[in-house]
């Protein structure tokens, strides 16, 4: 695990702890200390701790205008035990809804696993952005994953989407993809 990096080739575009509005603001990285583990595993330090023991995020993009953000999951999602969701969403998600973002790509090929717990925290989200039109999507969740997702009814609140090529993108153009896809999702 310590060899994943978060995707890096927008870094030139948006640096989360360079956005005076983003959760990670001021945050400083070390290219050679890991210290952050899943389970036994080291995770690269460029991935964002943020409450979760066994869950890592990376904001990769935010834009403010358009209202929307891009951001990969490293690790376990574990909401039995941990309740990883409340501590993203509270931590997070709150923080950059409070900041005009309501549409959420969530990068999720990472995600090695997905324990469940109630839908709660996931209806509050989708229920905190839909009336601005918002959405949440999880891209490129594992099958295994996505099997535990649709089990727990979680896919209800945030849709699962494949596209294989999404690096190949910028995140505009990943976005308007998206974006087009939800509109005739939700129609």
């Amino acid at each position: 695990m310590h060899n994943i990096e978060p995707f890096y080739n927008w870094r030139h575009l948006y640096t989360a702890e360079e956005d005076e509005q983003s959760p990670f603001f001021g945050r400083e990285y070390s290219e050679f200390q890991y210290t952050n583990t899943v389970y036994n595993y080291y995770v690269h330090p460029q991935w964002d701790e943020f409450g979760s023991r066994t869950l890592y995020i990376k904001i990769l993009f935010a834009d403010y205008q358009f209202n929307f953000a891009i951001i990969e999951l490293l690790g376990e999602w574990n909401d039995c035990i941990e309740n990883d969701i409340m501590t993203l969403k509270r931590d997070v998600i709150d923080i950059m809804i409070s900041s005009g973002i309501n549409k959420f790509i969530l990068i999720s090929e990472n995600v090695m696993n997905f324990h469940s717990s109630d839908d709660c925290y996931y209806e509050e989200w989708w229920e905190d952005i839909r009336d601005n039109g918002g959405w949440i999507v999880s891209l490129n969740m594992p099958e295994y994953t996505r099997q535990e997702f649709e089990r727990a009814h979680i896919d209800n609140y945030v849709h699962l989407i494949d596209i294989d090529k999404w690096r190949t993108f910028q995140p505009q153009h990943l976005y308007n993809l998206v974006d087009n896809l939800m509109m005739r999702r939700l129609e």
